[in-house]
């Protein structure tokens, strides 16, 4: 790699916390996606592989379209197995917290995790992490947490207890959080990470195919109704909005993750640079955004609704009615002067 994530104190603090540890666990933010499972199962199988006894713990359940993923029904779910997920973090001596910058993004795992004085490491690629954390590997500009953890892995000399099944957790993420490598990947690196887990003879069609174009019919009649009936475009804004209702997902039989990629859709039509999707969720309207170019929908998210991401993919939440979410959607939409 041309450039390296890790200086000498951090390589030192990091070996230490690792070789000291004796239960260590793994988290990530809530409706984990590609990323947030791919780096967790990733990081946890090498540690294991080096003897370390490891869990993952999750805010919630692993969505259904990322059932396929080997090792997930080995996740201990917060929301799922509330009891065992308390044993395993207070028994916990250091914590792994990946593909998030704040504990409120893991909900009630967050309390868990504020009460323990085990050490935190992050390693993510989200902007502006709060400074909860006890070793910090941030890097906003990379492409996925999973580039993140392979890196590391490797500038720690922990190559050797990197296998097929690894590598192949890591491209899943890196693979599902560039949308294919179509954004957040220009940059030589990102491509020199990919050749390499190549070289384990990873299956890399039969990943893409699971991961971005296996859908149930359910999802696929929600998809299409989506863009059908629940579409706006807004040409001279390059804007485009999907909402989702509950009723909405009532009707499709909508489970965690029969949404996903919706948002990049409207994208395909010529003049369309950036796109709003609104879901609502039992406690909120999730707000999903993507863009592409220079046009910044983290900047929306981080203003707007309490989010934030990457320039071309951001989120955040809204706290009202649908109706509220799309009137203050068309008020952002019509406030941009200048594309």
């Amino acid at each position: 790699m041309r450039t390296t994530l890790l200086d000498i104190q951090t390589t030192y603090d990091l070996r230490r916390f690792v070789t000291n540890a004796r239960n260590i666990v793994i988290t990530c933010h809530l409706s984990p996606d590609g990323d947030a499972v791919g780096s967790t199962l990733a990081l946890c199988r090498v540690l294991r592989n080096m003897g370390k006894r490891v869990d993952v713990v999750t805010p919630d359940m692993v969505p259904r379209s990322l059932h396929f993923v080997p090792g997930v029904r080995d996740i201990t779910a917060f929301t799922i197995n509330e009891s065992r997920a308390r044993f395993l973090v207070s028994r916990a001596d250091l914590f792994f917290c990946l593909d998030f910058n704040s504990l409120h993004r893991i909900d009630k795992l967050g309390e868990l995790l504020d009460k323990s004085h085990a050490p935190r490491v992050l390693l993510d690629h989200h902007l502006q992490p709060e400074p909860i954390f006890d070793l910090f590997v941030s890097y906003p500009e990379l492409s996925s947490t999973c580039e993140i953890v392979y890196r590391v892995i490797q500038e720690m000399g922990w190559r050797n207890y990197v296998d097929k099944m690894v590598a192949q957790y890591i491209y899943l993420g890196m693979m599902t959080d560039t949308g294919n490598f179509t954004y957040s990947s220009d940059y030589p690196d990102v491509y020199e990470v990919l050749a390499d887990l190549v070289t384990y003879n990873i299956e890399k069609q039969k990943i893409y195919n699971l991961a971005m174009n296996t859908f149930s019919a359910d999802c696929l009649r929600l998809q299409g109704y989506a863009l059908s009936e629940k579409m706006q475009l807004f040409p001279d804004k390059h804007a485009a909005l999907i909402t989702l209702d509950k009723n909405n997902l009532e009707r499709f039989n909508y489970k965690r993750g029969d949404s996903e990629g919706l948002v990049n859709k409207p994208l395909a039509i010529p003049g369309i640079d950036w796109v709003v999707f609104l879901r609502e969720d039992p406690d909120n309207i999730k707000v999903s955004c993507r863009s592409v170019g220079d046009f910044s929908v983290s900047e929306i998210c981080k203003q707007h609704f309490g989010g934030g991401g990457h320039i071309n993919a951001a989120g955040g939440d809204f706290h009202g009615t649908m109706d509220e979410a799309i009137e203050k959607v068309k008020t952002i939409i019509n406030s941009i002067n200048d594309f």
